[in-house]
């Protein structure tokens, strides 16, 4: 299929897990552009938590579908008059239906007889008549996701502590080494006070002469600030960037695991409104190398590929 293929996600909410979006949303980039995407569901049900807290994030439409009877969901039947809808207005390519409910399987049929390919995602215990009737369908509950390098943070080693029995130096300093050092404190402070008397006078002196000049100032420093970059371990400490970031270059790899690092872009474009900008880094080169996952090959070259290291080390 075209990279820029036109693709509607239908997400049958009541019926499917969210643990698995990121592989579902993954493996769509690799036949063209999500532009359309959509889940069902009653939202007012505790159920469907894991659900809104990721909708948002991936750019999902929720469409609220309150259940007319009682013990049986209505989103269902919601899911294909907007299918229909789809198919005869806006015309996608292809429908990814998530869902282990069988009752889909006609509409999977008229979709695929009207011309548009239907990728299914659900569970194994999915009806083969709704798994056969889809051009592609892909058990998640088979499916493993990556594992994540995730760094430990690190932190400022503390100072050793004294051996057992030893006893600090200033306590056995004495009485008189006590009091020299007060002596000596008290001088200090004396002097810190001097030194920031002269401090503030001069700064008194060199400031802004108004309150607006201190304001352009300010607003000044803040447009030519540069990006917060993120640190290598921040990277890998972020579980979603890692999985999309691998998910792609899979995607994306030959024979031997190598991806080409615009085919990479080209997927994590279909998958999300991804900018390696966001990250403090200019190109997503850039990023692949300072989240130290990756092999990186014919730097500088237009053949430029980066592979997983854990394929090289597979």
């Amino acid at each position: 299929m075209d990279p820029r293929a036109r693709i509607a996600l239908l997400i049958d909410a009541d019926n499917s897990s969210a643990k698995k979006l990121d592989l579902i949303l993954s493996e769509l980039s690799k036949l063209g552009e999500t532009s359309i995407r959509r889940a069902y569901g009653n939202w007012t049900k505790p159920g469907l938590r894991p659900w809104t807290e990721v909708l948002h994030a991936n750019a999902i439409l929720p469409m609220q579908q309150f259940d007319y009877s009682r013990g049986k969901n209505a989103s269902d039947m919601a899911m294909v008059v907007d299918a229909m809808a789809l198919l005869y207005n806006d015309h996608p390519d292809a429908f990814g239906i998530v869902s282990s409910d069988a009752d889909f399987t006609p509409l999977v049929m008229h979709l695929r007889a009207k011309g548009a390919q239907v990728y299914g995602f659900g569970e194994a215990k999915t009806p083969e008549p709704f798994q056969t009737a889809c051009t592609k369908f892909l058990r998640l509950d088979q499916l493993s996701e990556p594992d994540e390098e995730v760094a430990e943070p690190v932190g400022e080693e503390a100072p050793d502590a004294p051996a057992d029995g030893a006893v600090p130096e200033t306590a056995a300093s004495g009485s008189a080494s006590t009091a020299a050092a007060a002596t000596t404190t008290a001088k200090r402070t004396t002097a810190r006070k001097k030194a920031a008397t002269a401090a503030a006078a001069e700064a008194a002196r060199t400031a802004p002469k108004t309150a607006a000049a201190a304001k352009t100032a300010a607003a000044k420093t803040a447009d030519t600030a540069a990006p917060v970059r993120r640190s290598p371990s921040d990277l890998k400490g972020d579980a979603r960037l890692v999985r999309m970031l691998r998910n792609a270059a899979e995607g994306a790899a030959d024979e031997e695991g190598w991806a080409r690092v615009s085919t990479i872009g080209q997927y994590i474009s279909n998958q999300s409104s991804f900018d390696s900008r966001n990250y403090g880094y200019g190109s997503l080169i850039k990023l692949l190398k300072a989240i130290e996952l990756f092999e990186i090959r014919d730097e500088g070259k237009q053949t430029l590929s980066v592979r997983d290291k854990r394929r090289s080390k597979a």
